[in-house]
């Protein structure tokens, strides 16, 4: 049977196998169905919000914390390699692969390469902070772009400058090394067959735990998945 457990973790398993996403026919394949049963199971698993298609056909673009076009965040591993969409959903992959890895990026997307490793499940550069401008109630408005966003920098002064430079408003500076023990407990069971998203309840008392008390990270209540 298709279901949203079921089609996420294959798409997921397959991705940090292979480097890249399963089309139709070996989900097909892989899950005993058929095309139109898969191509349902794609947009009915982007209708909560555990992928996002092309605008016009149901291919993968992203299932987090993983993208399958190019971006500003490189993955690395003796395994493999694998384009994160943010500098949280690049934390998201190493806490699924949970091994010594690179995440090469640049200081707010156009500044200096800068390299990040995690080594023993510790973050080497751990003086780093990453932004987040965009409301969370809003983040799946336009989650492209809100991924887009969530950049990492040296300094508090590096993002007032870069805020003013492109005329993004300022939002939320959290030190890396809080974002990856997050990153953790938030992506951790994205490799579970079982998975399901979080509730907005579940996703308000994570963020409460991990100390994301700005308003950046206030949700509105609802029924549905975050």
């Amino acid at each position: 049977m298709v279901t949203n457990s079921s089609l996420h973790y294959t798409i997921i398993k397959h991705i940090i196998d292979k480097g890249f996403a399963p089309d139709i026919l070996v989900l097909a394949e892989a899950l005993n169905s058929n095309v139109s049963t898969i191509e349902q199971g794609l947009y009915d698993l982007q209708e909560y919000h555990g992928v996002v298609l092309h605008p016009n056909e149901p291919k993968i673009w992203v299932i987090h914390p993983f993208s399958l076009a190019p971006t500003n965040f490189l993955v690395r591993s003796a395994r493999g390699m694998w384009w994160g969409n943010c500098a949280w959903c690049s934390l998201g992959i190493a806490a699924l692969l949970k091994e010594d890895l690179s995440i090469t990026t640049t200081y707010g997307a156009h500044g200096d390469k800068v390299e990040i490793h995690i080594v023993n499940g510790k973050i080497k550069e751990a003086d780093l902070y990453i932004h987040f401008p965009i409301p969370m109630k809003n983040a799946w408005s336009n989650v492209i772009y809100t991924c887009s966003t969530m950049l990492v920098f040296k300094d508090e002064q590096q993002i007032n400058n870069w805020t003013k430079q492109h005329n993004i408003p300022k939002g939320d500076i959290q030190p890396i090394s809080n974002i990856w023990e997050f990153s953790k407990e938030w992506y951790g069971k994205h490799l579970d067959p079982e998975w399901k998203k979080w509730t907005i309840q579940e996703a308000k008392e994570m963020f409460a735990k991990y100390n994301l008390n700005h308003p950046i990270w206030k949700l509105e209540d609802g029924s549905e998945r975050f």
